[in-house]
C-alpha cells in the first residue's frame, strides 16, 4: 500500500513539470529536426512543412495557425527562407528564435561557393542570438485572430536569389551552433530541465561532428569536379565541403528560368562531361534534357531542404547523408 501511494504521489509530483515543457513550433524539416534532437524524451515539436510541403507554395491552415498562436518557441530560419512565416508571428506572444540572427552563424551570399573557415570568419549578418516577439513585431494588429482562417501565406513567394543565401542549415557548422542556441532558449523557458536540454544538444554536436568528418573525408575525391544543379541552393554545402558548383537551372526556387539563361546553359555545357542534378519538389525533365542535349549525366534530384525525408530527430544526419551520396553517385571518378 505504501508502494502505490508512493508511485501516485510521484506521478502527481511528475504531471506540473511535463506541463511546462515548451510549446515549440518549427518551420522546415532540418530546423525541426535539430529541435527535436535538443527536446529529447521532454517533448516534440511541431513542424509546419512537413513531408512532401514545399515552402514557396504553402498554406497555412487552421490547426497550424493556432499552434503558431499558442507556442512559446518559434525556431525558423528566418524571413530571409519564409517571408509569410513573418508575416503569420506578427503579434503572437511568446519567444522567437531565428537561427540565422544567432551569433557566429556563418552567412554567405549566393554564388559563394568557395570553402570558408568558420574560425576566422567576422559574421556582421549574425549579432543576435534571438528576437523576442515582443521586441521583434508591431502590436498593432494584436487582436487579430489565427485560428479561423485558411491563410494564403507564401503562395508563390520564393526567396530573392540575389545576396543573402537563406540555405545556412546544409553548412554541418552552423548546425552545431544552433543546436546549443536551440538549448539555450529552451532551458531559458524552462529552467527545471535545463540540464537535459544542455546535455542533448551537446550529445547531438558530438554526434553531427563525427558525422561531418566522414562526410568530408567521403566527399574528397568530388572537390575537382564541377556539377550543376537545379538551382542556386547548394552554396553553403559546396563552400563547407571544397566542392565546386558550376552553375544552376533556375536561379529561384518558385520561378522558372528564362529561355536566354537556359541557352547559355546549354552553351557552357555543351562538348564538357559534367554531372547535373535535378531537384526534388521541382520536375526533372528539364534537367534530364539538358543533359542528354549537353552529353552531360543526369543524376539522381538533390533534396536540399529534407522535404522527402520522414521528420524526426534523424532527418538532419540523413539529409546531409543524402546528399553527399547524390553528388558522389554522379562525380565520383
Amino acid at each position: 500500500m505504501r508502494y502505490t501511494i508512493s508511485v501516485a504521489l510521484a506521478s502527481l509530483l511528475a504531471g506540473p513539470a511535463l506541463a511546462e515543457v515548451p510549446r515549440v513550433v518549427t518551420d522546415l524539416p532540418p530546423v525541426h529536426s535539430l529541435v527535436a534532437q535538443v527536446m529529447g524524451d521532454l517533448g516534440e515539436p511541431d513542424l509546419l512543412l512537413g513531408q512532401g510541403a514545399d515552402p514557396h507554395s504553402f498554406q497555412l491552415r487552421p490547426s497550424q495557425a493556432r499552434a503558431l498562436a499558442n507556442a512559446d518557441l518559434v525556431v525558423w530560419i528566418g524571413p530571409e527562407m519564409t517571408r509569410w512565416l513573418e508575416r503569420a508571428l506578427e503579434g503572437r506572444e511568446g519567444e522567437e528564435l531565428r537561427l540565422m540572427q544567432v551569433e557566429g552563424t556563418h552567412l554567405q551570399d549566393f554564388g559563394e561557393g568557395a570553402a570558408h573557415d568558420h574560425a576566422g570568419d567576422a559574421h556582421d549578418h549574425a549579432d543576435e542570438g534571438h528576437d523576442h516577439a515582443g521586441d521583434a513585431h508591431d502590436h498593432a494588429d494584436e487582436g487579430h485572430d489565427h485560428a479561423g482562417e485558411e491563410h494564403d501565406y507564401g503562395e508563390h513567394e520564393g526567396h530573392s536569389h540575389a545576396g543573402l543565401d537563406p540555405h545556412a542549415w546544409l553548412d554541418p557548422e552552423n548546425a552545431q551552433l544552433w543546436l546549443a542556441a536551440v538549448a539555450r532558449e529552451l532551458g531559458h523557458l524552462d529552467p527545471g530541465n535545463t540540464a537535459t536540454y544542455t546535455a542533448n544538444a551537446e550529445a547531438a554536436r558530438a554526434a553531427l561532428a563525427e558525422l561531418d568528418r566522414e562526410t568530408a573525408a567521403r566527399l574528397e575525391q568530388a572537390q575537382n569536379q564541377p556539377f550543376y544543379v537545379f538551382h542556386d541552393a547548394y552554396g553553403y554545402f559546396a563552400g563547407h565541403y571544397g566542392l565546386t558548383v558550376q552553375g544552376s537551372v533556375s536561379a529561384g526556387d518558385a520561378a522558372a528560368p528564362g529561355a536566354a539563361h537556359l541557352a547559355d546553359l546549354r552553351a557552357e555545357m555543351a562538348g564538357t562531361p559534367r554531372c547535373i542534378f535535378p531537384e526534388a519538389q521541382h520536375d526533372a525533365k528539364l534537367a534530364r534534357q539538358i543533359a542528354q542535349e549537353t552529353g552531360a549525366k543526369a543524376g539522381p534530384a538533390l533534396d536540399p531542404s529534407g522535404s522527402t525525408l520522414e521528420p524526426g530527430p534523424q532527418l538532419y544526419a540523413n539529409l546531409i547523408r543524402g546528399l553527399a551520396d547524390g553528388i558522389l553517385s554522379c562525380v565520383a571518378p
